[in-house]
């Protein structure tokens, strides 16, 4: 689970609280994560932490689960932070400040054990900040297309098997250094990473979406 980053597009509510713990529904983004990801079957967290860790750790250390923290001094991208987790593959990586529908994280997991790899994807218009992501044949070709055709953006959101896994110590350029690199370098030596539709999401980009998510009236 990644929640070390510093959610620079939501201040000044990130001046004092980290991107993780604020709420969607009322309810901490990482708390609904880890709720959901254990109902599909996951039974080990890895929760990377950085900025105001303490905030995120005392939150989520109560909950019942075999759950174990690792810390990312500096905000250097994605990568750097699954492979200061230090955890065997097969990996799923979330980002700590999306929430799926009902019942999608529990089918992403069911559909990803049966892959090498895997990307939820999704196509959900108005939103500039997603990442476009290229696919054919329910494949991932490129994890960065701005002129993709098909308008999939990537949900943060990854399956990582052996193969894959063995590019996360691959030289790539940064800081920061993002998982999307490794993964195309995945993807270039032979790896399938399939296209998993995760459908709608909710995000918490800027404070607007705070205030969008917990107020459905003002939607």
């Amino acid at each position: 689970m990644l929640a070390a980053g510093r959610g620079k597009r939501l201040r000044p509510l990130t001046d004092h609280w980290p991107k993780p713990v604020l709420p969607i529904d009322g309810e901490p983004v990482i708390v609904t994560l880890l709720h959901e990801l254990a109902a599909a079957g996951v039974d080990r967290f890895v929760v990377v932490t950085g900025y105001l860790a303490e905030q995120v750790e005392a939150l989520v250390r109560p909950l019942s689960y075999q759950l174990r923290f690792a810390h990312q001094p500096e905000p250097d991208g994605s990568l750097d932070a699954v492979r200061r987790a230090e955890a065997k593959p097969p990996l799923l990586v979330a980002a700590a400040d999306t929430r799926f529908a009902p019942g999608r994280l529990g089918r992403f997991v069911d559909e990803a054990r049966e892959t090498e790899a895997a990307l939820g994807v999704r196509r959900q218009e108005g939103r500039p900040d997603y990442t476009r992501v290229e696919v054919e044949d329910g494949r991932i070709v490129r994890l960065v297309a701005p002129e993709a055709a098909g308008r999939w953006t990537a949900a943060p959101l990854w399956w990582l098997g052996a193969a894959a896994a063995a590019h996360l110590r691959d030289e790539v350029p940064g800081p920061p250094y993002e998982l999307a690199v490794a993964l195309q370098n995945a993807i270039d030596a032979g790896v399938a990473v399939s296209a998993i539709q995760v459908g709608r999401t909710r995000d918490l980009t800027t404070p607007v979406d705070l205030v969008r998510e917990n107020f459905p009236y003002l939607r």
